[in-house]
């Protein structure tokens, strides 16, 4: 049986695949309503599973009229996710965020899920067993490495 998060982020998904723009806005309230769960589980999951690392920008208004607006980053080349990847990863990325970036080129189809797996193994803090900051800069490298060789032809 599914969680009250995943129905939700299930249920956020395929609002937005039948938007033709990409974005969807929603209001907590009548969205918790409708899971029968409080506002901050709808909070909980937008911001742990609509990241920006997940190809996601959140935008918020609070107050009476307030929505949540959330908007698909599309990336349609090789080139332009490349250019995404060296943009945003830097010198430095974490764990978790560099997960959410393979997530996300999982989810768009740049990689299979094998090579996804394959480079979540090799950039584990298990495996790089270095003090921070060096374990992120070692990790940003090793995943710019991967992708241009994944993506460039």
């Amino acid at each position: 049986m599914r969680s009250v998060s995943e129905m939700i982020e299930q249920h956020l998904k395929q609002i937005m695949q039948q938007s033709p723009d990409g974005v969807i806005e929603i209001q907590r309230n009548e969205l918790a309503d409708q899971f029968n769960c409080v506002p901050s589980q709808i909070n909980y999951v937008i911001s742990t599973r609509f990241t920006l690392e997940k190809g996601y920008i959140v935008e918020s208004k609070r107050g009476g009229g307030g929505y949540v607006r959330i908007q698909k980053i599309v990336l349609h080349s090789h080139g332009t996710v490349l250019d995404y990847i060296f943009q945003n990863v830097g010198t430095h990325i974490d764990q978790n965020a560099s997960e959410g970036l393979l997530y996300r080129l999982e989810e768009g189809g740049f990689v299979t899920t094998r090579e996804a797996a394959l480079m979540k193994a090799a950039l584990d803090r298990e495996v790089l067993t270095l003090k921070l900051p060096l374990r992120d800069e070692i990790r940003a490298r090793m995943l710019k490495a991967m992708m241009i060789c994944l993506l460039s032809k």
